[in-house]
């Protein structure tokens, strides 16, 4: 069995090493050959495509044959239940099996067919962990109102227009893609992007 783990966590004062010492630990006892490890630091509120470590891991799982992924929970891949369970069907249309560690719970059976218990837990769960991070953001927000109403300001300065090289950075899973030789659509379906979007990164890159 071909797995590799992913672990993420939100802030760079926080340590993976919790998560991927007990994924490890599973390995050894299932005897699962470990491929690769790929430790993410980026915050639960950027999208799957802004994740690079996620992206380059679907990269490496779809050219290595790899069998599982394990992870610690669900929150891990994705910021709300669209993004958590598009990653799983790109896992699932793959052929890969997602273990989750604190549910004990895989998406695939030893067939490799979709387990529909575990998909309707999963759905269940990230959304209430979608919920969750929406009230936190409700309180930003009203934090976020109350200091504009009170004279605050923010934002860009007026006129302002991004540069070539911010735009690239911005892009840069298009980008990669785009350099790989991936359609325009591909590139879509891997990133999230929009078709705009992906040809005015085309146009700068070319």
């Amino acid at each position: 069995m071909r797995v590799v783990i992913y672990s993420r966590v939100s802030t760079s004062s926080q340590d993976n090493q919790r998560q991927i010492r007990e994924l490890t630990e599973y390995c050894q006892k299932m005897k699962f050959d470990l491929l690769s490890v790929f430790e993410e630091k980026v915050s639960g509120s950027k999208k799957n495509q802004e994740r690079e470590v996620l992206m380059e891991m679907i990269d490496f799982i779809q050219d290595n044959n790899v069998d599982k992924v394990l992870c610690w929970e669900m929150s891990r891949l994705g910021r709300n239940t669209l993004e958590v369970l598009s990653t799983i069907e790109t896992l699932s249309e793959n052929k890969i099996s997602l273990f989750i560690k604190n549910f004990n719970i895989e998406t695939l059976d030893e067939k490799g067919n979709k387990n529909p218990l575990s998909n309707l837990m999963i759905q269940i769960l990230t959304s209430i962990s979608e919920m969750e991070r929406t009230q936190i953001r409700q309180r930003i927000k009203s934090g976020y109102d109350n200091y504009i109403k009170k004279g605050g300001k923010v934002g860009r300065k007026k006129g302002y227009k991004k540069s070539e090289k911010e735009i690239l950075e911005e892009y840069k899973d298009v980008v990669k893609y785009l350099n790989k030789g991936r359609s325009v659509r591909e590139t879509m379906k891997l990133t999230g992007r929009s078709n705009g979007t992906i040809m005015k990164v085309k146009r700068l890159i070319q």
